[in-house]
């Protein structure tokens, strides 16, 4: 938490109200969680590590579900491994 709270701070006080609206909460919300310790909800947590581009993530912000993030991550490796092309055909069987 105390690094979303750095990162908050790194933020002129413009910045860190659009940063919140794009996380889907406000300033003075990610202040109060971060001071009480409070949980994140998980739609926040992700939005905050993708609006820092990572350099806050969801592990640091709610350890407490770390399996869920390694099963997330490992199923995104999944899927981006997929070598399959939308458009390709499949084999004509008949030629």
């Amino acid at each position: 938490m105390q690094k979303l709270l750095d990162y908050l701070n790194s933020l002129p006080k413009e910045r860190q109200d659009q940063f919140a609206a794009a996380c889907g909460t406000t300033v003075g919300y990610l202040r109060k969680a971060v001071c009480i310790k409070q949980p994140i909800g998980d739609a926040i947590v992700i939005a905050i590590e993708r609006e820092t581009d990572g350099l806050v993530t969801v592990e640091e912000l709610r350890p407490d579900r770390i399996d869920n993030w390694t099963y997330i991550r490992g199923t995104a490796k999944n899927l981006t491994g997929n070598t399959c092309a939308l458009n390709d055909q499949p084999e004509d069987k008949a030629a």
